[in-house]
Parts: C-alpha cells; sequence; structure tokens
C-alpha cells in the first residue's frame, strides 16, 4: 500500500478521534452549533497544523485541504446528533483522546520522516501532533492541560513516536507496524488512567518553599 495513502488515512482517523474529544467536551460546557463546531475543528486540526508549521509546510494541510474540515464536522454532528449513546461511553473524552494520542503521534512521525526532518524532530514532532489538539481544547475550554499535569500524556506520545521512528530507521516499517504502534500508544495512555500510573514528581518540602518548615 502507498505510504502517503497509509499516512493520509492515520491522519484523518486521528482528525476524527480529537475531533469527537472536542466536540463532547464542547458540548458538556453546553456551548451553541458554532462554538461546537469550532472547538471541534480546532482540536482535530490544531496539532496538525503546528506540526506543518514547524515543517515549513504551508499552508498547513488541516486549512488547505477540504478533507480535515468535513472529517472534523461529521465529527462534531455525530456528538450532537448522538449524544447520549455517547455520554453512556465511559469517559468519552479521554477515550477518543487517547485514540487520537495514538493515530497522531505516529502520523506526525510519518510525515516529518517524509520531507527528511531527521529522527529527532520526527519524535518531537510527532509528540507535538499528537498533543497540541488536546492542549488547544483544554485551554480553550479553561481546564488545566493534560500536558501539565502527572498524567502518561505526552510520554505516550513521544513513545509512541519514538517506536515508529526508529522501526522506520530499522527497514522493519510497514502498514501493520503503524497500526501496532498507535494501538500501543492508545492502549499505554488508557491503561494509565484505568491503573492511575502517573509520573514522578519532585516533593517540594525539600526545596525550602514558603511553609516547607525549612
Amino acid at each position: 500500500m502507498d505510504t502517503h495513502l497509509i499516512y493520509t488515512v492515520i491522519d484523518l482517523l486521528g482528525t476524527f478521534a480529537f475531533g469527537v474529544s472536542g466536540a463532547v467536551a464542547a458540548r458538556q460546557q453546553r456551548l451553541d452549533l458554532f462554538g461546537i463546531a469550532s472547538i471541534t475543528f480546532i482540536v482535530a486540526c490544531g496539532g496538525g497544523i503546528l506540526r506543518d508549521l514547524c515543517l515549513g509546510t504551508l499552508p498547513p494541510a488541516g486549512l488547505s485541504s477540504w478533507r480535515y474540515l468535513v472529517v472534523s464536522l461529521i465529527a462534531a454532528a455525530w456528538v450532537v446528533c448522538a449524544y447520549p449513546m455517547v455520554c453512556r461511553m465511559k469517559s468519552p473524552v479521554q477515550l477518543f483522546d487517547s485514540i487520537g494520542l495514538g493515530l497522531f503521534a505516529v502520523a506526525g512521525a510519518k510525515k516529518a520522516l517524509a520531507v527528511q526532518a531527521g529522527a529527532e524532530v520526527a519524535i518531537v514532532l510527532g509528540m507535538v501532533s499528537a498533543v497540541g489538539g488536546g492542549v488547544l481544547r483544554d485551554i480553550l475550554l479553561s481546564r488545566v492541560p493534560s500536558i501539565l499535569q502527572r498524567e502518561i500524556y505526552a510520554s505516550a506520545a513521544l513513545a509512541g513516536a519514538s517506536v515508529e521512528v526508529l522501526l522506520s530507521y530499522s527497514g522493519a516499517n510497514s502498514v501493520v507496524i503503524s497500526w501496532l504502534t498507535a494501538a500501543g500508544c492508545t492502549v499505554l495512555r488508557m491503561a494509565s488512567l484505568h491503573y492511575g500510573w502517573r509520573l514522578p514528581s519532585i516533593d517540594n518540602d525539600s526545596d525550602g518553599y514558603p511553609g516547607s518548615g525549612h
């Protein structure tokens, strides 16, 4: 299968998943239809636009291709029309955000590699693609972004992008491996939420801050 087609499919599926997470979050905040559609598009395409700007791909695909707008509007329409069904899912925002995280980590790394950006750049931009939409969603809806908390979020995207790049350089990259890498990133994120895995933090009590007793 053509590499460009694989990348496009993964990118559009990630766009839909992030769009759903944005639409659900916007619906929970009781925004109007225009607000839901706007948040959905920003969340669905924000990470990809940031990635393309960093790569110098102008205009970004999220703004130049009608496919991304259509996919984000489909995501918004599905959430609005099927909101009672979506609400029956357990943590739908986190579920679709995790799916988008895995897909965009792989898609972002693939696009960077396609323009010969180098391994380090591909890994970083894979992570940026994956977390960008979620960060924009949380900021616009006045929530603390997951990337600023101790959750396994950016680190999961970084792991997914790293695996994709390493396998690509080893020559073992294939359609199946790309899908498995995206799935692995998603599973890591979901498992961290389910089991409460957190990144280690520094104990401020020993740092001499006010109230620490030192």
